[in-house]
């Protein structure tokens, strides 16, 4: 199954979340899934069931309602952000097994940087130590219509992380958030998003089913 990667440089949440609920909605039986690469300008999203108690701060940052899953979370320039647009029906892919394989990509990437990463119970994303229990440096969301994904995943690479102080990130208090950049790790958003990106058309098209011998 063709998979297409789009690297768009910084783009505005906005404009990005119209294009793929657009491009989701166009799709057809033949249209081939695609990864779109970007980092955003500086902006709150809070997900389909966010809570605006969560928001403790007012830093002047726009804040969005968002139709992805989860609450709320930060995102701005030095953060990479990979969306996910596939068809799930197609590639005969639960939300549950989608969202094991973001997971599986973000710790095989980081993995292989020499970084110690891990899921957390509970609480989608990937997290710092063998365990999980350390700092969360990656977050996911998704929206699914019609049978397939979109909006996906963000990794703080090289990024201000002080706005995620002014929210509960991704609906927890006092959770600690990190990045690339001060796990001591030299990688700009271009190089981790073509490190992620090829991680991830290898979940995703070279995936169990397919090991297995299953169509």
């Amino acid at each position: 199954m063709e998979m297409r990667i789009r690297r768009l440089g910084q783009t505005d949440y906005l404009a990005a979340w119209e294009a793929m609920r657009l491009f989701t909605q166009g799709r057809r039986p033949d249209t081939p899934d695609e990864f779109w690469i970007t980092e955003h300008s500086p902006v709150f999203t809070l997900g389909q069931a966010g809570r605006p108690e969560h928001l403790l701060q007012d830093l002047g940052i726009p804040v969005v309602w968002s139709d992805r899953g989860g609450q709320v979370t930060y995102h701005g320039p030095g953060q990479l952000v990979i969306y996910l647009l596939l068809d799930l029906r197609r590639r005969r892919l639960k939300v549950t097994e989608m969202v094991r394989g973001i997971e599986a990509a973000i710790i095989r990437m980081l993995s292989g940087q020499g970084l110690t990463v891990n899921r957390r119970v509970g609480a989608p994303g990937v997290y710092m130590g063998a365990d999980g229990a350390g700092a969360k440096i990656a977050a996911l969301g998704l929206k699914v219509s019609k049978g397939a994904t979109y909006h996906g995943l963000s990794l703080n690479v090289d990024m201000d992380l002080t706005p995620f102080a002014a929210i509960n990130p991704c609906g927890y208090p006092g959770l600690a958030v990190t990045s690339t950049e001060a796990e001591g790790l030299a990688l700009d958003v271009a190089a981790a998003g073509e490190l992620l990106s090829n991680c991830l058309v290898t979940e995703f098209t070279v995936g169990k089913k397919a090991e297995e011998g299953k169509p």
